[in-house]
């Protein structure tokens, strides 16, 4: 492998989420303080929302371990649970013995350690990954859930962390109760053009490296545009254009390894996709000029009685 040929202690661009590569880009570094905001406002839902590949899941590792010690965290990384599955997987993460609980009795039993908590001064953030494939029964327990409170506050806060389907599931009628108590919501965006270098010359640093950056500016141009910003894919093309540098002995990662790169990987955004999207933009401000072009055609026949 490429370790020691770039002077690196550990592989920079795997896919496991590590909090010790966060680099607090702009959109990142303003959901985590978001979050951290909303937590000590300590109401209701709140919600983070960012497409496949984006760093959501670091991003909430990074919260479990910047949170205050004013909460107790609760880590639900799977949510595709039913109603009563996601009860216990709760309890669960609260330290309660389910086997010996009857479950008509588990919301109360929740309730019991939720308040033992907020004895210690202390509320519950109970944190749920891939928060997109809740059926909808669950989300509302979890609704039900932001119900238990003392006089003064929350016993629970929760955070979800989704893909935008979320955002189109919540938007339907049956789902207004739980969308009226998000009280925070951030969208993750991917990176723009200008951060791919400072992104990948920061893991390398991180991984050990020490001097100049291995990716040129017009090679990460290259790769921008293959992954269009998305972290994860970004990684993996990455990490296959310094093993392809290595191979060759060279220091510096050249166009001819991205596009090698890139021939060799599944997964990129669809670039026809990508190109429709612009056409479609295209063809309907064609249309609306034309639109407005009609209405000053209407307007001059009925002032000057001609066109």
């Amino acid at each position: 492998m490429y370790l020691y040929h770039y002077g690196l202690r550990e592989l920079p661009f795997t896919l496991t989420p590590n909090t010790q590569f966060f680099l607090g880009l702009p959109s990142h570094h303003e959901a985590l303080q978001t979050l951290l905001t909303a937590l000590k406002m300590g109401e209701g839902f709140i919600k983070v929302t960012g497409e496949v590949g984006t760093g959501k899941t670091l991003l909430c590792r990074k919260l479990m371990n910047d949170i205050t010690e004013e909460f107790t965290t609760a880590y639900i990384p799977n949510p595709y649970l039913k109603p009563d599955e996601l009860r216990i997987a709760v309890a669960q993460e609260l330290g309660i013995d389910c086997k010996q609980i009857n479950p008509a009795n588990l919301t109360q039993e929740i309730q019991q350690a939720l308040m033992d908590i907020s004895a210690q001064g202390k509320s519950l953030v109970l944190i749920l990954d891939e928060a997109q494939v809740l059926p909808d029964e669950s989300l509302e327990v979890l609704r039900l859930f932001t119900n238990l409170e003392t006089e003064s506050r929350k016993l629970m806060q929760i955070v979800l962390f989704a893909q935008p389907e979320l955002d189109i599931r919540l938007a339907q009628h049956n789902m207004r109760q739980i969308k009226q108590r998000i009280t925070f919501s951030f969208n993750l965006q991917a990176l723009n053009q200008t951060q791919v270098q400072p992104y990948l010359h920061h893991r390398m640093t991180i991984a050990g490296y020490s001097g100049m950056p291995v990716f040129s500016k017009p090679v990460c141009n290259a790769l921008y545009k293959a992954c269009f910003g998305t972290p994860r894919i970004l990684n993996i093309l990455a990490h296959k254009c310094l093993m392809l540098a290595y191979g060759e002995g060279k220091q510096e990662v050249e166009l001819k390894h991205v596009k090698a790169a890139i021939k060799d990987t599944d997964g990129k955004p669809d670039d026809s996709a990508y190109n429709k999207k612009l056409l479609n933009n295209a063809a309907l401000l064609a249309s609306v000029s034309i639109s407005i072009i009609i209405v000053i055609l209407i307007l001059n026949q009925f002032v000057f009685g001609e066109i």
